[in-house]
């Protein structure tokens, strides 16, 4: 049970096709492999031992893939970290992930060089680039092209494989434990739902140290087969070309990125488009965006859900019948979802209550944490702390996280609900809903907008618009214009960071 074994299995069944295109490069299924096993045995030669866990702190290129497959060889555990952290907050993951290797771009040392000094046990430092730092070793003396096959370690079902740092909204990162079976169940089960063709090219915009960039755009691909068009970042002008390029593309999107996408068609429809399919994760899609992405692309949207502690997804929009707008669909077999109140009592169909799951590739434990942990998995299911509600078909729609509901005066408002009325609004580009503290109501409706090149819309028009469509206490009463909305790297709207400006 090593995910290395998707990659040498595909190998084997298909060598020749292309595995991976990146800036004019193509990589086949063969090559990769073969890629993978002198990296795996230029880590094992310069003392990675299995077992051993190593920060993956690179950017996107084919590099990630193949260093990620051969600390799998190895038996190693990966910690991907985004290379745009700073200091404290590569400490944190540094320490707590118990590294001994590390490597990362060195383009990005300059943060994680003084966290690393502060941590010894970080003996085996690999620097990617031109230039590596003095007492880095280069990322390409570590491809031992002559060595040969390298045997995958045999691991166990239950051993570490992934240890992701979720970005909690309060305190330090916890690091969530994914073990080989959580990701390669959740890579199986996925990829059965969805009908893919051999023929498809999958686009990889998503950052790969990210859970849904990993298990969508790589492991699923690897597994089955399905050639990957590689992008450094997600750059809209260029993913906009491919779309009008490739003859059959499938999409792995954030809605930031969807709603990006519908911006430029808006004023420049494509010439054509090769979307297939596209899935969208990572955070709700407003029901107005995906409308108009599928309107300008001729594409369907598949909403679907996850989070890191699930290696990511586990609900989604089922292909055997037509999408939901609004909802993220149906739990994936053998997943299973339920709806609690407060006592982890299951409320009546059509009420609200907290998401929970099971399924196979629900996490192991968070690192170190296990209050943290228990209080997540208690009973058997995953916590996930997000509000939904289940229609009489059995389809789950998220009305908010638990943590953003507003209690206004007594009264819940779900900014979900407030955010899609934003949306309909044309000259609104993006919108974010979220409480501001109240002396007298506790919390107050507020709103922080993007609008479109141009507009004159005012801050109270938005008010009235809002006011006329919904219930006396949910409009906001205090509406932000913003040039743009802070954004987490991979593009959800960072609420808290509209709340500090």
């Amino acid at each position: 049970m090593n995910i290395a074994s998707f990659l040498t299995n595909t190998a084997a069944r298909v060598p020749d096709k292309t595995a991976i295109r990146f800036k004019g490069t193509a990589i086949t299924f063969r090559e990769l492999n073969a890629k993978v096993d002198a990296m795996a045995h230029g880590l094992s030669k310069v003392g990675l031992k299995p077992g051993d866990a190593c920060i993956l702190m690179t950017t996107d290129s084919p590099n990630w893939p193949i260093v990620y497959y051969a600390l799998a060889k190895v038996g190693a555990v990966v910690v991907p970290v985004n290379p745009i952290y700073k200091q404290r907050e590569l400490e944190h993951s540094f320490r707590d992930s118990g590294a001994k290797a590390f490597v990362g771009h060195s383009g990005y040392l300059a943060e994680a060089i003084p966290a690393m000094d502060k941590i010894p046990e970080i003996k085996i430092r690999i620097a990617e680039g031109k230039n590596p730092p003095k007492g880095f070793t280069p990322l390409e003396d570590l491809f031992l092209k002559d060595a040969g096959e390298y045997p995958i370690y045999p691991t166990k079902p239950d051993d570490a494989w992934v240890i992701m740092y979720t970005s909690g909204t309060t305190g330090m990162p916890k690091g969530a434990v994914l073990t080989h079976f959580n990701l390669m169940k959740d890579a199986e089960v996925v990829a059965v739902v969805r009908h893919t063709e051999p023929d498809d090219v999958v686009f990889s915009v998503l950052p790969l140290f990210h859970c849904y960039g990993q298990t969508h755009s790589m492991n699923i691909s690897i597994y089955l087969g399905l050639t990957i068009l590689m992008f450094d970042k997600f750059n809209v002008e260029e993913v906009f070309k491919a779309i009008e390029e490739e003859k059959s593309s499938i999409l792995f999107l954030v809605p930031t990125m969807v709603n990006r996408l519908v911006e430029l068609a808006t004023t420049r429809p494509p010439k054509r488009s090769g979307v297939r399919f596209c899935i969208s994760g990572g955070a709700s899609l407003p029901v107005e965006i995906l409308h108009r992405f599928e309107k300008l692309f001729n594409a369907t949207i598949y909403e679907s859900y996850g989070l890191t502690e699930c290696s990511p997804t586990c609900v989604e929009n089922p292909f055997s019948q037509k999408p939901r707008p609004g909802s993220i669909g149906l739990p994936i077999p053998p997943f299973k979802a339920r709806l609690v109140d407060d006592d982890d009592r299951d409320v009546p169909q059509g009420e609200v209550g907290e998401l929970l799951i099971s399924g196979p590739a629900v996490m192991k434990e968070y690192l170190h944490q296990p209050e943290a942990t228990e209080k997540t998995l208690k009973g058997g299911w995953l916590h996930t702390g997000d509000l939904a509600r289940m229609d009489e078909d059995g389809f789950i729609y998220i009305v908010d996280r638990k943590k953003d509901l507003i209690i206004r005066g007594g009264y819940n408002v779900y900014p979900r609900e407030i955010e899609e009325v934003l949306y309909t609004l044309e000259d609104i580009v993006e919108a974010a809903v979220f409480g501001m503290p109240h002396q007298d109501l506790g919390e107050e409706v507020s709103a922080a907008v993007v609008l479109r090149k141009g507009s004159k819309l005012t801050a109270e028009e938005i008010k009235q618009y809002v006011k006329d469509r919904v219930a006396a206490y949910k409009y906001p009463r205090v509406v932000k214009i913003m040039d743009e909305l802070p954004k987490t790297s991979t593009g959800k709207i960072l609420k808290r960071g509209i709340k500090t400006e």
